[in-house]
């Protein structure tokens, strides 16, 4: 009996097309649904298209047909890869599935409990948080293990009926079982799992986070079972839509898979939009020879920020509102800060600037959809970055009254002073605290900026690259050709693979490398067994192995290449570098963690067509568009460079020029 058994709304998964059927063909588009615009980009093999959208957040597959509505698509012989925010959304605003908790007897507050650590250090009187499950609906059974495990209880048949009885009383959506030690040994959790099936979604903690630490894999079995109908029914309504085109999914650790695993796997696709973002980044960065890169993904709701030295880094330790996650998933960092951030005035005169948006819905004042409040797209408006005549997404025209509007509200409620300088203190605090979010991830991490390029997309991020590269001290940018759907085309070039985990918690000493080769293996071979299951060939496939390392009563460890050789002095040495010292302590073996890749050419994507424009319309600056501008022309700012679903404001004291691939290079002179 499987781990996780499917839903009714899944029930259908043999019936849809798969990414195997179609691996060899060179129709990929690739869609990334984000707050505010949902992101197209289409690659027939010798051309790219691209398109946005605005969202539909209580449907997103219906921005999605009427993206590829509009740009006219065959869906025959087609691939979609597919970044979606379905399940952070169900997660975030709380409509996850109504879910029932299982763990062994005495343990069933473990999620409420947590690390009891409070959000604010001094504050003696702390509301209490809601908890993830209630208690109601968290039972408890048999089936523990040692921390030797070895069966402390077992697992009777009474305890199955009442778990039967209890689950048919709560009539949950979801089960969720993480039992004590089930890394080390499942066959508890299977047992459960295996009496419940149909209309119930069941998940165990030893398919989704075999990992030490009960709370947070307990934290990461309910997010998958909480979010898991929620993820299966809107594939499989996504999947029915795009007949006869196959569909893939993007996971939070930045690699693909088929719809099945991806619906079961809901926990995996937290971060499956900025996970694009970043491969998108990495892709154009090394073709303008830059390894060494910050990301900065402007949006219309929030802002990521990564670094990414050569490879994409991931991190088990990432989080979710307030709760960790614990898969692997991309290393970044995020801000409520976006070209839709509402600005406002508090009782005292204070300017703040997010962390509420004004979202797709009714989106910015100038979006002329109804919007009432200033935000940073309106400052940004005001300010002359964003030519009024230039249409947003190719399609949507701006309302520059309305702007001026909202921003004329907020200047008279900070004390009547000029229009313009409310608008640069929008622009400003938000820039600081995008800067911000930036340090968190190079200078709080003893890594100098200045040793690297700052890579800019998303629909607003060219309007704030300059003053950001400058706050950093840093003298190379560099805004993609396709900086506007950066995502989406990260989709297109993002790779099949798998990222798998185990806890073995022993001494490093105690375990030859033969018993490790052996370890690695068999966590292995699941992932590649998927991935054939979805049609790729073995000898495609490459396996990139890692140790969690640290020092014996360390609680956190650091993850270490492994190639069969003395692990221990590279652990060492990497200490050493992180922390500034070593230790003379024994090392200890935590985690085992297994990167399958499907390993293909890679998409060679043209330089960037842009369509010809007239160099017209209102603007504070000199206007260019990208399709006007000869390469390796060096332009200096201020300046605004336009293209269909970009805008990028070259500031005074730096110039800018386009290399092959129609990239703007821009340079602190």
């Amino acid at each position: 009996m499987p781990t996780i058994a499917r839903t009714h709304a899944a029930a259908s998964w043999r019936d849809w097309p798969s990414r195997s059927d179609n691996v060899s063909l060179m129709n990929i588009i690739g869609i990334d649904t984000g707050g505010t615009f949902t992101d197209f980009v289409v690659y027939d093999g010798t051309s790219v298209r691209v398109h946005k959208t605005l969202s539909t957040p209580d449907a997103p597959e219906r921005a999605i047909a009427a993206g590829l509505a509009a740009l006219a698509i065959d869906k025959h012989e087609l691939t979609v890869v597919h970044g979606s925010t379905v399940a952070t959304n169900a997660m975030l605003e709380g409509a996850g599935a109504r879910t029932v908790f299982i763990t062994n007897r005495g343990f069933s507050d473990t999620l409420t409990i947590g690390r009891q650590a409070r959000e604010r250090l001094y504050d003696l009187t702390p509301p209490v948080p809601v908890p993830p499950v209630p208690p109601d609906l968290c039972l408890q059974t048999g089936g523990r293990l040692g921390a030797d495990g070895q069966t402390l209880e077992p697992l009777s048949s009474q305890d199955i009926a009442e778990l039967q009885k209890a689950v048919a009383q709560l009539k949950p959506q979801a089960i969720a079982i993480s039992l004590l030690f089930a890394f080390m040994d499942d066959r508890f959790e299977r047992e459960i799992a295996a009496a419940f099936s149909g209309d119930v979604f069941v998940t165990c903690s030893s398919d989704v986070l075999p990992e030490y630490r009960e709370y947070e894999r307990g934290i990461a079995t309910w997010l998958n079972a909480t979010t898991g109908p929620v993820m299966s029914g809107y594939l499989h309504r996504l999947s029915q839509q795009l007949k006869p085109a196959a569909l893939s999914v993007m996971q939070s650790s930045a690699v693909t898979c088929d719809p099945e695993f991806a619906a079961s796997h809901a926990v995996n696709l937290l971060l499956s939009g900025p996970a694009g973002g970043l491969l998108g980044a990495r892709h154009v960065a090394r073709e303008a020879a830059a390894e060494r890169i910050l990301t900065f993904d402007m949006g219309g709701t929030s802002t990521d920020v990564a670094l990414v030295d050569g490879e994409i880094r991931l991190t088990p330790d990432g989080r979710i509102g307030r709760y960790p996650v614990g898969v692997p998933m991309v290393d970044i960092h995020t801000i409520g800060a976006g070209g839709g951030s509402i600005a406002r005035v508090d009782a005292g005169g204070l300017l703040h600037v997010g962390p509420k948006s004004a979202g797709a819905v009714p989106g910015p004042a100038c979006y002329g959809a109804g919007g009432t409040l200033a935000t940073v797209t309106d400052a940004n408006l005001v300010l002359g970055r964003i030519p009024t005549h230039v249409r947003l997404g190719g399609h949507m025209a701006l309302r520059k009254e309305a702007a001026v509007a909202v921003i004329g509200n907020l200047a008279r409620a900070m004390g009547d002073i000029p229009l313009q300088d409310a608008a640069q203190g929008v622009v400003d605090i938000a820039n600081d605290h995008m800067q911000q979010a930036l340090r968190v991830i190079s200078v709080e991490r003893g890594i100098d900026p200045r040793d690297f390029t700052l890579v800019s997309f998303g629909g607003a991020g060219g309007l704030h690259v300059c003053a950001l590269a400058q706050a950093l001290s840093m003298r190379r940018a560099l805004v993609p050709a396709h900086a506007g759907v950066l995502s989406a085309l990260g989709m297109v070039v993002g790779q099949p693979g798998r990222r798998l985990s185990k806890t073995i918690r022993r001494p490093l000493g105690d375990v030859s490398a033969l018993a490790i080769e052996s370890l690695l293996s068999d966590i292995a071979q699941p992932a590649v067994a998927d991935l054939q299951r979805e049609g790729y060939a073995k000898s495609d496939m490459i396996c990139r192995n890692t140790l969690d390392l640290c020092y014996q009563g360390q609680s956190f460890a650091l993850n270490i290449s492994w190639d069969g050789s003395d692990v221990a002095e590279q652990f060492h040495g990497e200490h050493e570098l992180r922390y500034g010292h070593r230790l003379d302590y024994p090392v200890e073996l935590v985690n085992l963690r297994v990167a399958v890749d499907v390993v293909r050419a890679p998409v060679q994507l043209p330089p960037a067509s842009v369509a010809k424009h007239p160099a017209a319309g209102e603007s504070r600056f000199p206007l260019l568009f990208r399709s006007q501008l000869a390469q390796a022309e060096k332009i200096s700012g201020p300046a605004v460079i336009c293209d269909d679903i970009a805008t990028t404001f070259v500031d005074a004291g730096w110039c800018c020029a386009l290399d092959d691939a129609g990239n703007l290079i821009l340079e602190l002179r």
